[in-house]
């Protein structure tokens, strides 16, 4: 295929789409020559950076189209490549569109006051210092906005810098940590019980352009969404789970927050569960069924102690029998215990033999 027959393909793709022939400024069409293979042509369309389009600016991918001998692929590919030039167009449009910026520029008006306020400086220097000269805080910046639009350079800061007292308008944002109070909010959870929770979050603003232009009222907006979002959280727990899990629910709302706050410019550090307020009647039930379970184990364990020690008597029991004077020892040792502890106690001693003959006999005795 010769490049004549290049250029005519390349045209008609074009006019297929309904896109104009003539590329747009920053991008290029590059033809390659001789690059065919087994009777396929090759034909590049890339992108090269425009002048002046900064880091919002990014070249469109590389295009290539397949041409053969196959009508209908060769139809299909043309198709293709038509919606994918579309796609670079609508690219390179979003790429001349800056954030804050009108494409019909200041106008006349605005280079008027503009010249007309530096002149006003100069006529009333150095008096006029006091009014240009600003400082700001390290834990601080000033985003400066001149005559309704946000300057370039971004925020100022930390240190000296200037403004133009009649035109230009600046909002100091401070960066450090804010802490918070989540008013208590009354929650039912899955399982249908109602708890009043509060919670404390962390938050600081990391990036104040954004902070400034794209919410009205960041700190307001998010004390309002930590709000919901422990709501949301909670709903969805039962009430065992949100009194045992809480640094799972902290994270969790954290990681919500987060991600809701990023296009504010805010970024939460940190969320914690402060209280979780039972009902009274709640509580009391808990109490109850608490001091109910409590009594049910000291009741095991008192018949468990007393299993033991029934076996711990018989097999002493067992032991004293076959020694008769044991019995006297121990009769002996328990009169004097009795002596020592109590001494108004009067014991009459009866000997042990005279009991033998009320004491029935054991089978062992007996055989």
């Amino acid at each position: 295929m010769s490049t004549k027959e290049e250029m005519a393909e390349i045209d008609q793709m074009e006019a297929g789409s309904n896109q104009p022939s003539v590329a747009p400024v920053g991008y290029n069409i590059n033809r390659a020559k001789g690059a065919s293979t087994m009777g396929v042509q090759t034909v590049e369309v890339s992108s090269a950076s425009r002048p002046g389009a900064g880091s919002l600016m990014s070249p469109a991918p590389a295009l290539s189209v397949a041409t053969g001998t196959n009508d209908v692929e060769k139809g299909a590919t043309v198709q293709k490549s038509g919606d994918q030039w579309g796609k670079n167009m609508q690219r390179w449009r979003n790429d001349n569109i800056d954030i804050g910026k009108d494409p019909g520029g200041p106008g006349i008006c605005a280079f008027i006051l503009t010249l007309f306020s530096f002149l006003l400086i100069l006529a009333t220097f150095p008096l006029s210092l006091c009014f240009s000269v600003k400082v700001v805080q390290e834990y601080e910046r000033a985003v400066i906005f001149r005559l309704g639009r946000l300057l370039k350079g971004g925020a100022r800061g930390p240190g000296i810098f200037f403004i133009v007292p009649c035109i230009d308008t600046y909002r100091k944002i401070d960066l450090r940590t804010v802490s918070f109070d989540v008013p208590p909010q009354e929650i039912l959870s899955r399982d249908s019980v109602t708890v009043a929770v509060d919670a404390v979050v962390y938050y600081r603003v990391h990036n104040p352009t954004i902070a400034v232009s794209n919410v009205e009222n960041f700190s307001h907006s998010t004390r309002l969404l930590a709000a919901t979002t422990l709501r949301n959280v909670l709903g969805t727990k039962n009430l065992a789970e949100v009194l045992s899990e809480r640094e799972t629910i902290s994270h969790t709302m954290q990681s919500s927050l987060d991600e809701a706050t990023d296009p504010w410019g805010v970024k939460v550090e940190r969320v914690e569960i402060k209280d979780v307020r039972l009902p009274v009647q709640l509580q009391r039930a808990m109490a109850a069924e608490a001091e109910a379970a409590r009594e049910a184990r000291a009741k095991v364990i008192a018949a468990e102690g007393e299993q033991k020690a029934s076996h711990a008597l018989r097999q002493a029991a067992e032991i004293i029998s076959e020694s008769p004077g044991a019995l006297q020892l121990r009769y002996l040792q328990t009169l004097n215990t009795i002596s020592a502890e109590k001494n108004s106690t009067i014991i009459f001693p009866l000997p042990i033999d005279i009991l033998k003959h009320f004491i029935k006999p054991d089978k062992k005795d007996k055989k």
